[in-house]
């Protein structure tokens, strides 16, 4: 990946497809050396445990922690989100399809929608 002067948020998407390949090389890979590995080697039910935990350290650190500690989190939690999508063999491109389909939807339009 190259260096992107606009800064790392310009080029988000390649640093999330460069963590979600990360990922895919370590399905398989020994459990005792690689957390990936354990996690994938736990299954979805693992995965889900683990952003769970992850996502209420990001909602307690975004209401009462600094803005590193927030952003600290964040990473985490998109860490932690691609895992639980490989182990459930959901890609980013899907997730991607599903965000460019809803833009320029109000959220609330889009909530109602769903039924």
């Amino acid at each position: 990946m190259q260096h992107n002067p606009l800064g790392p948020a310009a080029y988000l998407g390649e640093i999330l497809a460069d963590l979600a390949k990360t990922i895919d090389a370590r399905v398989g890979d020994d459990p005792a050396a690689s957390w990936t590995a354990k996690l994938l080697a736990g299954g979805p039910a693992l995965t889900a445990k683990k952003l769970g935990e992850e996502g209420v350290e990001a909602a307690l650190a975004v209401a009462s922690q600094g803005d590193t500690e927030v952003a600290k989190e964040a990473a985490d939690v998109l860490y932690h989100l691609l895992v639980a999508l490989r182990s459930r063999g959901v890609t980013l491109d899907q997730v991607a399809k599903i965000l460019a389909d809803r833009a320029g939807t109000s959220g609330l339009a889009e909530k109602a929608s769903r039924g």
